[in-house]
């Protein structure tokens, strides 16, 4: 075992150099209530005269990009603001947004207020306004080409109005393929903010169904980062050829429980009360940390299960949500396969799911997880989770069948960046049989 991460210290059979570094990457953070309004002073910092703020029409209505606007003009900064994300990116809508930002810019920095949409469309639009190329270019491979930016991009501040994505603190950017029915993701470390100011009076409008969908998202980044492989499961690299995915390691470790702890204690009652600044706090909170995880050791086969799940939705419309077309929320799409998935990966490293469905159980008062067979026991945490918080039970809730599971499996298999990830190899029998195993999950 290795002695910092508690995994087997060779993650493949035969490999002679095991790699012994790892890199870890965080944004500049500003957290708590009113973090939002100084914005126009961090802006300032960075030298930035002309800006592009990048939300949604949700967002806009509320009033928020406005608030943030006028605050950053008060500052001198000259801004405009583009209105035109879409829930859930897709390739249409970000090169939308990117015609946008060529047509208006050029801009000395970029403000996402939003969900992670917003972050990630603000992190496309500065990526395809900063470097040459197509979008098709910076996708991951095999959908895309997997072009690295070769020139610096500008400041982007991110300011989540929703606790979920983590997108704050990552370096990914996902999005649909809409021809291939398929989600995929640009991942770089450019792409990372600069700054995350995380402001929990901003989540307060959040209704119960995205909390409920956001925040499993969060879960499923602390849960798979903490599982994932080693980092010294990759063969030794040399500095260039390191990926931001570096798989788990001691400093993601550390903020990966301690969003489990946050979630455990503050989920449910951000679900029921959605006016509880306490439980909202702890779940931004939580957001962040599972983002400074995640995004640095990486997440395994619920997210590469999502991919398909959310990009081949039929006629699913979920509650709480302002899209007026069939969708799958990002969180929810992840839930949907991760008891099972936590079932099939719990023999690569038991200790780890073990101490995780103690860390998550802890928030189920009532509850006697010591009795649960200990396979089982991570699997009954999260099931009990998604029926307390009202979420769908199981893909067969949200439109699929057996006959669906083939589509579904390849869609998974096209994310061999994912999968590599996970503790243990994952075949399309073993992606099959999870998914099979999920179309009820109580």
């Amino acid at each position: 075992m290795h002695p910092s991460t508690g995994h087997p210290s060779t993650g493949h059979p035969g490999q002679d150099r095991p790699e012994t570094v790892f890199t870890y990457g965080a944004p500049q953070l500003r957290f708590g209530t009113g973090a939002a309004d100084e914005i126009g002073h961090d802006l300032h910092q960075l030298g930035a005269e002309r800006v592009l703020v990048v939300t949604d029409a949700g967002v806009a209505r509320a009033g928020v990009a406005d608030r943030v606007a006028e605050q950053v003009r008060g500052v001198g900064v000259e801004v405009v603001v583009y209105e035109g994300v879409h829930v859930e990116p897709t390739d249409a809508s970000l090169l939308a947004a990117v015609a946008f930002g060529r047509e208006h810019g050029p801009f000395d920095a970029f403000v996402a207020v939003g969900g992670g949409s917003s972050i990630d469309t603000a992190k496309a639009i500065n990526l395809m306004t900063t470097n040459d190329g197509e979008l098709g270019d910076y996708l991951n491979a095999p959908i895309g080409a997997g072009r690295a930016p070769q020139r610096p991009l500008k400041p982007l501040v991110a300011v989540p109005t929703t606790t979920g994505t983590g997108s704050e603190s990552t370096t990914i950017c996902v999005l649909d393929v809409l021809d291939l029915k398929v989600k995929t993701g640009i991942s770089h470390a450019r792409l990372r903010p600069t700054l995350a100011v995380i402001d929990p009076l901003l989540t307060l409008s959040q209704p119960a169904g995205v909390t409920a969908a956001a925040g499993m998202d969060i879960l499923c980044h602390a849960l798979e980062s903490y599982t994932a492989r080693p980092y010294t499961s990759y063969e030794r690299k040399r500095p260039e050829q390191r990926v931001p995915y570096c798989r788990a390691n001691p400093i993601a470790d550390l903020w990966s429980e301690q969003a489990m702890t946050l979630l455990a204690g503050a989920f449910r009652t951000a679900v029921r009360d959605g006016g509880d600044l306490d439980a909202r706090g702890a779940m931004a909170m939580a957001a962040t940390f599972a983002g400074l995880g995640f995004g640095n050791a990486g997440v395994h086969v619920p997210h590469a299960n999502a991919y398909p799940i959310a990009g081949r939705v039929k006629d699913f419309r979920p509650r709480d949500y302002p899209r007026d077309e069939p969708m799958i929320p990002h969180g929810m799409s992840v839930a949907l396969t991760a008891p099972e998935a936590f079932r099939f990966t719990f023999e690569a490293c038991p200790d780890r799911h073990l101490r995780a469905a103690a860390l998550l159980g802890a928030g189920a008062p009532g509850r006697d997880y010591d009795r649960v067979p200990e396979a089982e026991r991570l699997p009954a945490v999260l099931v009990d989770l998604m029926r307390d918080i009202d979420l769908p039970n199981g893909c067969g809730a949200v439109g699929y069948d057996a006959g669906d599971i083939p589509a579904l499996v390849e869609g998974t298999m096209a994310q061999q960046r994912l999968l590599s990830t996970a503790p243990r190899p994952v075949t399309e029998e073993d992606v099959a049989g999870i998914f099979e195993r999920s179309l009820t999950l109580w």
